[in-house]
């Protein structure tokens, strides 16, 4: 294990197929949006898959591991992420299925050749405004100071097939300005689920997946609340965090 450890890291138990994640505590680490991202995706066995923003790799990692028989390609711009991320590759033993790219996504149509990906999966910085953390690594991961939103869809439209999937976490407060921008880059809303803290509060995120050049038809799939009264995930929470379970689906 000292060989993959740098100073300051730790190893996270993934709770699946034995997956685990180098993460430094100090930095910025993946959290539940990331995680409902992974399970709200439904990749299809055989798909070529985008990571957009994959920081530590936490995304095409645990989807190597719900979706066996697909392949992952994932973009960061930070160096000391994409080198931490490729260590929990090597660690994992995933290094003929998933690939970590250093790259500046406002540059994606030079990294990757046009409609190459199935589909396109990203947590993207949610902040357009606001107070920005003194620390670079979070202010990138969480304001817009690299790429903003209509970068982000433009740029990801080029390099996915017809056809192809689109799916997003982000704020609610952004929501119109999601489905306005997809739509104006012939990326068509077919799937929408809300996400709340717990029953009758606003919702803190959603989760969003687009077709491209598809016809216009949008599902609200049920809320998807996290916490019961107690404090203690709701069901459905509890079963996405058992991994393993759901991976034998």
């Amino acid at each position: 294990m000292s060989d993959f450890l740098k100073t300051g890291e730790r190893l996270d138990d993934l709770n699946i197929k034995g997956l685990h994640l180098i993460q430094n505590p100090k930095g910025f680490c993946f959290g539940l949006d990331a995680v409902l991202l992974v399970h709200f995706a439904q990749a299809k066995a055989g798909e070529s898959i985008l990571d957009l923003g994959t920081g530590t790799g936490i995304i095409p990692i645990l989807m190597s591991a719900y979706y066996p028989e697909t392949c992952y390609q994932a973009l960061e711009i930070q160096a000391e992420y994409v080198e931490m991320a490729r260590r929990s590759v090597e660690y994992n033993q995933l290094q003929e299925r998933i690939t970590i790219c250093q790259g500046d996504l406002r540059e994606l149509e030079k990294l990757f050749i046009p409609a190459t990906f199935d589909r396109i999966t990203i947590n993207p910085p949610y902040m357009n405004a606001g107070l920005v953390p003194a620390q670079r690594d979070k202010a990138i991961a969480r304001h817009e100071i690299c790429c903003d939103l209509e970068t982000i869809i433009a740029k990801a439209v080029r390099v996915l097939k017809p056809q192809g999937s689109f799916c997003m976490v982000h704020r609610p407060n952004r929501l119109p300005e999601v489905i306005t921008t997809l739509k104006q880059y012939g990326l068509e809303p077919k799937r929408l689920r809300l996400v709340q803290p717990k029953i009758g509060e606003e919702p803190n995120l959603f989760l969003i997946e687009a077709i491209r050049g598809a016809k216009a038809y949008l599902r609200m799939e049920p809320t998807l609340v996290i916490y019961q009264e107690n404090g203690s995930y709701m069901p459905e929470i509890s079963e996405i965090y058992r991994f393993d379970k759901a991976a034998e689906r």
